[in-house]
């Protein structure tokens, strides 16, 4: 182990116990353990701040969560009123105001015809629950459709249904086979629906762009087409919008862009501010009604997480939701959605950018010409927090998502960082 010098001995000693005891998500910590770390204290609005007392944005929202920035004094008030109450309760034969109260704030703002809410814990477990009604639903349906590149979490369910083989591979033998098919082709999907629509019980969508896959956008009205096609061969339509939900794409979710209303619809990330892990999956009385009957018909869905309907996350969630309102978050992002788009083209003066894709406050900034083991997306970030600025890369893609909260004047800033630290890492 090595660390550096200048490191305070309080830093010092919390990265010798990360390396001797943490396992991070998707880190090889053979690396990890051969390099100094960052290590988050405190963070307050669009900032982070670390252990040695720097400053940075943070230009992914925490990966991808937080929208009205950190230390949110409303927010904080909402948990704290909670605590003064009650930490959690169980939703397993009782109820709790803070679940009952999201979940009809939920049915209020999501699209038409969803009435129904089950709530977990992140957005792999709300795509799990999705794909396991849509399965008991038709009962005798037993295949999905996804899209090429698709990314929708980290269980073995949604990893059957994601398509990056990088995450899909090793796990090959415990997943089941799901059908691919590229996204924007119309005529392709409809082949597909016509000859295997009595086998599939739903199709799943990123709407309008794939995150994960390294902020891939979709073909204007590629999603209504795929609205129509679900209905006329009746399979579900699971819209997964953990990613895009709550602002992100310019519109409380990205499928209000085409006027869409999914089957069912999974949310988590942004739903609590970036609080508290909490995720929901909605649906519609046509599907929920199906799941009624005499408790020894086993029609019961049998799902549920120990802190389903948690009373604190969902009291953040119910805070975070009268911020955008309060705020007039929406309102607003149409000025930044602009300033973005014009000052991204300045990126391509920059010789290594190949192409700069963004949807709403989504951006992503793919570099061209290196080869995969010399890390240049790694090289950028790193360059990134010496200019004072928190960014992660999805490979060679450096991605930009910051707060919703974001100011220009911060934004301006957080663009020139990323700038000056991919010709930095670059040329």
């Amino acid at each position: 182990m090595c660390y550096t010098k200048s490191m305070q001995p309080r830093t010092r000693q919390l990265s010798r116990w990360d390396k001797q005891h943490l396992w991070h998500p998707f880190t090889q910590m053979q690396d990890w353990a051969a390099n100094d770390q960052l290590i988050i204290e405190r963070g307050n609005g669009i900032y982070l701040y670390d252990t040695e007392g720097r400053k940075y944005i943070d230009g992914v929202s925490s990966l991808w969560v937080t929208v009205h920035g950190h230390h949110q004094k409303e927010i904080n008030k909402a948990i704290i009123k909670q605590l003064g109450k009650i930490a959690h309760s169980t939703l397993l034969g009782l109820g709790n105001v803070p679940s009952i109260e999201l979940a009809r704030k939920l049915v209020e703002i999501t699209p038409k015809g969803l009435t129904k809410v089950f709530f977990s814990d992140n957005g792999s477990t709300a795509v799990e629950i999705a794909l396991k009604i849509a399965f008991q639903y038709h009962r005798l349906k037993t295949k999905f459709i996804t899209l090429t590149n698709a990314y929708h979490g980290d269980t073995l369910g949604s990893v059957s249904v994601g398509g990056i083989d990088l995450f899909r591979k090793i796990y090959k033998p415990l997943l089941f086979k799901s059908i691919k098919v590229p996204p924007g082709d119309v005529e392709g999907l409809e082949k597909v629906l016509r000859s295997r629509h009595r086998e599939t019980a739903a199709m799943i969508v990123e709407p309008l762009i794939q995150a994960a896959a390294g902020m891939l956008t979709m073909p204007k009205g590629y999603l209504k087409d795929v609205r129509r096609l679900c209905a006329k061969y009746n399979i579900l339509l699971i819209c997964d919008e953990v990613a895009t939900g709550f602002g992100r794409t310019g519109k409380m979710f990205a499928c209000e862009h085409e006027k869409v209303s999914p089957d069912i619809l999974c949310v988590a990330k942004g739903l609590t501010g970036g609080y508290l892990p909490v995720a929901a999956t909605l649906t519609t009385d046509k599907i929920y009604t199906a799941f009624l009957g005499k408790f020894e018909e086993n029609k019961t869905f049998y799902h549920g997480h120990t802190f389903t309907g948690n009373p604190l996350g969902c009291a953040a969630a119910l805070a975070s939701l009268e911020l955008f309102e309060k705020e007039k978050i929406l309102k607003k992002m149409p000025h930044l959605i602009s300033y973005l788009e014009e000052k991204l083209l300045d990126f391509y003066k920059l010789r290594h950018v190949a192409q700069i894709r963004q949807c709403g406050m989504m951006i992503g900034i793919e570099l061209g010409g290196f080869p995969e083991e010399r890390r240049t997306g790694h090289r950028v970030i790193l360059e990134a927090r010496k200019r004072g600025a928190i960014l992660r890369p999805l490979g060679d893609v450096i991605v930009l998502m910051p707060p919703l909260c974001i100011k220009r004047n911060e934004l301006e800033n957080l663009l020139r960082i990323t700038y000056e630290s991919i010709k930095g890492a670059t040329e």
